[in-house]
């Protein structure tokens, strides 16, 4: 994981591989394989991103995959 100062970004290396395309969500950037795997995460605002972390609560979490598929 890797925070640019300057662009207040973070960059998540999830794992190797050749980046095909991305898909946005709002400040996320998910960069995909042509098999539609996950690479690389960008979280666009980075500091209001971490500075928001403690305001989730541990039941928001249980719902992640209705907001997020697995697939």
């Amino acid at each position: 994981m890797y925070y640019d100062h300057e662009a207040n970004l973070i960059s998540w290396e999830i794992t190797q591989g050749k980046i095909d395309h991305a898909r946005e969500f709002g400040n996320f950037i998910i960069h995909l394989s042509s098999s539609g795997k996950p690479i690389l995460v960008e979280i666009l605002d980075a500091s209001n991103f971490v500075g928001q972390l403690d305001k989730i609560k541990v039941g928001d979490l249980k719902n992640i995959e209705k907001t997020i598929p697995a697939s």
